[in-house]
This record gives C-alpha cells, sequence and structure tokens, in this order.
C-alpha cells in the first residue's frame, strides 16, 4: 500500500472512529431507575431526567403529554410531565438521536424501604415463609432492589435490580416489612404500589446522611471522630495481620503448627455520607409518596447513642431537602427487644426515636413486644408491616384511624406520686394483668420499681421508697416487660422524662 493510500486509510478510519464516539456519545441514556415496570409518582409532576450530548434535544412522552428539552453543556437534561391519577399501564416514550422506550409502567405510589439488616431481613426467611410466598402475586406492587455500595462523592445513577413485579420468585429476596407494608398499602388505597428497596445490614444512620447536612452541624462532630478512630483501629489490625502471616509463613517454612490468633473485624465499607452518595441521592430526582426506616441497632452504643437523636433528624430533614417534594411521610420502626449485653444503650435509643416524632410526618412502629431476645433479626415482619401500614394510613392516606401505641406527653406531680399523661391513650389497658415496667427517682435519678395504675386515659405512678418523685421512665431495659396497651392493641412506646 503507497504512503498516500495508508494515510487516506488511517483518515477514514480515525473519522469513522470520531462519528462512532460522538454518536455512542448523543445517545439518550437513563438511570436505573426508569424502566420497564416502573411505577411514578401519582398527584405530583411526573419527573424524568437523563443524559445526553449537550445541547441535544430530548423529548418525553407519557399518557398522552409531551415535554422537549436541551440536554444542558454537562449533557444533563430533565423534564416534567403533568400530573395524573393512579392506573396504568402505560408506555413512556424518550427521544433524541435515539429512541428508548418503557413499557408496562403503572402510575400509584412509590416508597423508599431502607435502614439496616431487619429492612433488608428477606421474605424468603420471614414467618411462615412458604405461605407467604405462594401467596405473594401481587401485579400491582412492583420492586426495585438498590445493590449495596458505597462512595465519597454523590453519584449520578444506583446499580440496581431492575423494575419487577411482585411475584413469589421476585420477592423471596426482597425486604418483607417493605412486602408486607406495601400488600398492606396496596389493599387499602387500591393503587399500584412501587417499593424502592435500599438498605444494608449494620451499617449506623450517619452512612445515610450526606455529609454536607452531617458537617453543617457542630453537634454532629463525634461522628467523624469515631468514624476517624475506627480507621485508626482498621490500619493497626491490618499491620498485625501483615506481621500474622509473616509468622504463619515462617511456622509453615520449619514444619511447625500454625500460630492462632485473634480475630480482627474488617474496616466496614461505609463511611460517613458513603450510603448516601451512592445508594440514596440518585433516588432523589425521582418522586416518591414517602419512606419506611428500620434501624437504629448500630447507633446503640456507648459513643452512638448520646446523639441519635439528633442525627436521626438531621437525616430525615435531609432526605426532605434533597427530594424537594415536601415533608414528606417518614415512618420508621423502633427498635425491637433483644438480649443485648450490658454494654448496650438500646433503651437510649429507642427513647431517642420516640423524640423524633417531634418532626412533622413521622411516625414510629413500636415493637418491644414482637422481637425474639435470643435473635436480633425477628421473623414476625407481617407485625411490623401492618404497624407502619397504620401510620402510613393516618399520616400519608389522612385516614381516622388509631395508628400508634401510648406516646408519653407530661407528667404532673401527685401525692407522693406522678400522674403520666399520654398521647393515643383512648382504652388504656395492663395486658396480661397488673401494670408493670415503670420506674420512678427522686432528684438524684436513682430509679425504682413503681407500683403503677390507669385512672382513666393516665396512669399514676408511686413508691414508698421515694417520697419526692421526680423522673418516671417505661420499659428501660433491652428486653422490656412492660405491658401498657391501648383500646387498639398497640404497645407503649418505652421512654424516659427529662424535665420534672
Amino acid at each position: 500500500m503507497s504512503v498516500l493510500k495508508t494515510r487516506k486509510f488511517i483518515f477514514c478510519a480515525a473519522l469513522l472512529a470520531t462519528l462512532s464516539a460522538t454518536s455512542a456519545l448523543a445517545e439518550v441514556k437513563m438511570p436505573a431507575v426508569y424502566a420497564d415496570h416502573m411505577v411514578v409518582q401519582r398527584e405530583v409532576a411526573v419527573v424524568v431526567h437523563g443524559s445526553a450530548n449537550p445541547g441535544e434535544v430530548v423529548s418525553v412522552t407519557f399518557r398522552g403529554a409531551t415535554a422537549k428539552t436541551n440536554a444542558d453543556k454537562f449533557g444533563k437534561w430533565q423534564v416534567g410531565l403533568p400530573p395524573g391519577t393512579a392506573g396504568g399501564p402505560f408506555t413512556m416514550e424518550v427521544a433524541g438521536t435515539n429512541t428508548i422506550t418503557f413499557s408496562d409502567v403503572l402510575v400509584g405510589d412509590v416508597w423508599v424501604a431502607s435502614g439496616q439488616s431487619n429492612m433488608e431481613f428477606p421474605m424468603r426467611r420471614t414467618l411462615n415463609a412458604e405461605e407467604e410466598l405462594k401467596n405473594a402475586n401481587q401485579p400491582n406492587i412492583r420492586l426495585f432492589h438498590v445493590e449495596k455500595l458505597s462512595s465519597m462523592y454523590a453519584l449520578d445513577d444506583v446499580t440496581a435490580k431492575t423494575w419487577v413485579a411482585c411475584t413469589p420468585d421476585s420477592v423471596s429476596e426482597f425486604s418483607a416489612v417493605a412486602y408486607f407494608f406495601a400488600r398492606q398499602i396496596q389493599d387499602d388505597q387500591k393503587v399500584p404500589i412501587g417499593l424502592m428497596e435500599a438498605d444494608w445490614g449494620g451499617t449506623p444512620a450517619e452512612a445515610w446522611t450526606s455529609m454536607r447536612a452531617l458537617s453543617a452541624d457542630a453537634s454532629l462532630m463525634p461522628v467523624f471522630a469515631t468514624w476517624a478512630q475506627m480507621t485508626d483501629e482498621e490500619a493497626h489490625n491490618k499491620l498485625a495481620r501483615g506481621e500474622e502471616d509473616q509468622e504463619r509463613a515462617e511456622a509453615k517454612a520449619e514444619g511447625k503448627p500454625e500460630p492462632k490468633f485473634p480475630w480482627h473485624p474488617e474496616l466496614p465499607s461505609y463511611s460517613p455520607g458513603g450510603l448516601y452518595n451512592a445508594m440514596i441521592s440518585p433516588l432523589t430526582q425521582f418522586p416518591i409518596r414517602g419512606a419506611i426506616w428500620y434501624q437504629g441497632e448500630a447507633n446503640a452504643d456507648a459513643i452512638r447513642a448520646p446523639t441519635y437523636n439528633n442525627l436521626f433528624e438531621t437525616m430525615i430533614r435531609d432526605w426532605r431537602a434533597h427530594w424537594g417534594v415536601g415533608d414528606f411521610p417518614f415512618l420508621f420502626v423502633q427498635i425491637a427487644n433483644w438480649k443485648t449485653g450490658p454494654d448496650a444503650h438500646w433503651p437510649e435509643t429507642r427513647d431517642a426515636q420516640r423524640r423524633t416524632l417531634e418532626l412533622k410526618n413521622t411516625g414510629m412502629a413500636v415493637t418491644i413486644d414482637i422481637g425474639n431476645p435470643e435473635d436480633i433479626h425477628p421473623t414476625n415482619k407481617q407485625e411490623v408491616g401492618r404497624r407502619l401500614s397504620l401510620a402510613a394510613r393516618a399520616i400519608a392516606y389522612g385516614e381516622t384511624l388509631e395508628y400508634s401505641g401510648p406516646l408519653f406527653r407530661m407528667q404532673s406531680p401527685g401525692d407522693h406520686a406522678l400522674r403520666l399523661w399520654f398521647d393515643h391513650s383512648k382504652g388504656l389497658v395492663a395486658k396480661g394483668g397488673d401494670l408493670k415496667g415503670f420506674e420512678i427517682a427522686g432528684s438524684d435519678r436513682k430509679y425504682l420499681p413503681a407500683q403503677a395504675r390507669i385512672d382513666g386515659q393516665s396512669v399514676v405512678v408511686s413508691s414508698s421508697q421515694v417520697t419526692g418523685p421526680v423522673y418516671v421512665r417505661y420499659s428501660w431495659s433491652d428486653v422490656p416487660d412492660g405491658n401498657l396497651y391501648n383500646a387498639a392493641g398497640l404497645p407503649a412506646s418505652p421512654f424516659e422524662s427529662t424535665l420534672p
């Protein structure tokens, strides 16, 4: 081949490569959350976003409406389509230089399910799993499962298993709490339900909160101190493991038995903000109805428990700010009864969760009566989902029903006694016998068991050993024995009064 022909060949090949690369760059691309079988949120603008070539015209057509826009200089674009009522299936078409069509799209309510291992707990392990799975053909419940990932910065997209209709097979590995919640809501509201599961066992709340929110509050600086200590310890452990590997090799070379060493924990792959960046932030442009949350066990230690109330409230505000759809319902599970050992701070963590109810549009499912003292992962997720659904029906859907057990509101002094007042107190009852689980203390905060009796919608507590009672607490242990319920059969939350 002549030099001229060679140059022409190289030029043509380069041109074709450039055109091919430009064409690939120009293709409209969509985040993982947009897919066949998805559910989009009813009664709010349908927000659709993606990437394309800078300046490229992109149009989205859905339910007879079309919106157009140009991709910005970074190739990002977003459109909003008119809100609509629940229904489907529909088709959504996204067109630029290429066309993407999503089929079997439903319009209904989208809920995010997040937290740690008790939210992650799959249907195949739940109570009566075989029977529950057999009846899990629920075509109007759609599942979207975000895979575990941590990141130092906010990502544009999640890694996920795509939207699927709920079947015995597809829901087997999905969150049992989320499924039972959705089943109740779908049955009650008669609209499609989309579940976006994003959870990771053993993770603390700070990993699910953005770095911006964490660093904006000086009182949350212990979060970073704890992480620094963990990374320091892990560096030491890695060094120790290196020395151990050398000792093992030397023993093997000399024909000696392998030496035994203590177990060293690996540093978790999550950091403050890490799971928010990778598993939550990419979802925040997709409108939702609300969130359900089951977490707290990882924050129930001596270091983390004291800041949990502030941290948890910060996380909720943070999510709401990033989603930008207002103070959406945030419903959570109070950690259950479990034998934790002397160094745990589960009562303090439960009370921190209770105090989080001061935030607007929050609801809490108390589970101290349906846990398993011998297993941190109790299998009765049906009742957990049902109690969360009661809160959703009241808070998200405006139904008039009792959705919470008694919640401590205030106390007033009596004759060597304290009278306690509760919200959600209609029909107070001591389940199974005399009322128990209460302790009182004087100004020295030395708590002693108290006698307690129900008096209308209040409870009177006293002790012959505490003549001037000032403080009171209820079900204050890792495995509480309190038995105060209301007429709806919902248990009272553990609490400690903080002011006389």
